[in-house]
C-alpha cells in the first residue's frame, strides 16, 4: 500500500504545480498584453514625433544661410566696454 500512497502523493503535487504554472501562465499573458500595449503606444508616439521633425526639416531653408564675415579687427577688439556706456 505504500507504493499506492507514494504515487498518490506524487499525482497530488503534479497537480499542485500543474495549477501554480498555470496561475504562473496567466500573469504572464497579461504582463504580455499589458507590453504589447504599451509597444504599441511607444510606436505611436515615435511615429508622431518623426513627423514632427520631418515637418521642421521641410521648413528649414534648402541652402544654409550665408552668415557675415567677421572682419580680423572687429575679432581683436572683442566685446565692447561696458564701462564707457
Amino acid at each position: 500500500m505504500s507504493r499506492l500512497d507514494d504515487l498518490a502523493e506524487r499525482i497530488e503535487r503534479l497537480v499542485m504545480r500543474h495549477e501554480e504554472l498555470k496561475r504562473t501562465n496567466e500573469l504572464l499573458e497579461q504582463q504580455l498584453v499589458s507590453v504589447i500595449s504599451e509597444r504599441d503606444s511607444l510606436r505611436s508616439r515615435l511615429s508622431a514625433a518623426r513627423a514632427r521633425i520631418d515637418a521642421l526639416l521641410d521648413r528649414l531653408p534648402a541652402e544654409p544661410v550665408a552668415t557675415p564675415a567677421v572682419t580680423p579687427a572687429l575679432r581683436q577688439a572683442g566685446p565692447p566696454d561696458r564701462e564707457a556706456a
